[in-house]
């Protein structure tokens, strides 16, 4: 399983930018030489196994490679099949998990952002929900949902330093489970 990746795309398909068919997704990294492809519904998500490259080093291979074969100009956040469980186990929100999972969103960060940073995000932010940082995942328990809360990802971008995309509980474990396979 060590070879097997899961990669998460920043801002493809949401809002009318960064558009990309998951069947371009697939055929693009088969065409970098992965295997086992698969996609998980439209926001950007795949599964697929092969390649030399890890973590930072093969983000930066397919962001490039997705700019000169795609001209698609996305941060893709790729973790291995450990880390993804990793993060699953470290969820702080397990009574949401449980109860109302799409309204539990996990962040993927490209890097693991200073408690400096993540106090910035805290002081800045008087809002409802409530939000928990551990690693390179931003924990947040959408109360009332994501789309009305001004708890913005450009908000936590801005003030984690770094880039991110999230996705709902339902969608982390079901990556967990086709990386699983």
């Amino acid at each position: 399983m060590a070879d097997v990746h899961i990669a998460l795309l920043r801002a493809v398909n949401v809002g009318g930018t960064g558009k990309l068919a998951m069947s371009d997704l697939r055929a693009f990294l088969e065409s970098l030489g992965f295997e086992n492809v698969r996609t998980y519904i439209q926001s950007g998500n795949a599964v697929f196994s092969g390649g030399a490259r890890e973590g930072a080093e093969l983000e930066a291979f397919l962001e490039q490679e997705a700019l000169a074969r795609l001209g698609l100009d996305t941060s893709f956040l790729v973790r291995s099949p450990g880390e993804w469980d990793d993060t699953i186990r470290a969820n702080p929100f397990t009574g949401k998990a449980e109860q109302d999972p799409r309204r539990l969103l996990v962040m993927a960060l490209k890097d693991a952002p200073s408690r400096t940073q993540f106090e910035a995000l805290r002081d800045g932010y008087a809002g409802p929900e409530p939000f928990e940082l551990i690693g390179k995942h931003l924990y947040v328990d959408y109360l009332e949902g994501s789309g009305n809360s001004k708890l913005t990802n450009v908000l936590i971008e801005r003030k984690l330093e770094t880039r991110g995309t999230a996705r709902n509980w339902n969608t982390v474990l079901k990556l967990a489970e086709m990386a699983a396979v």
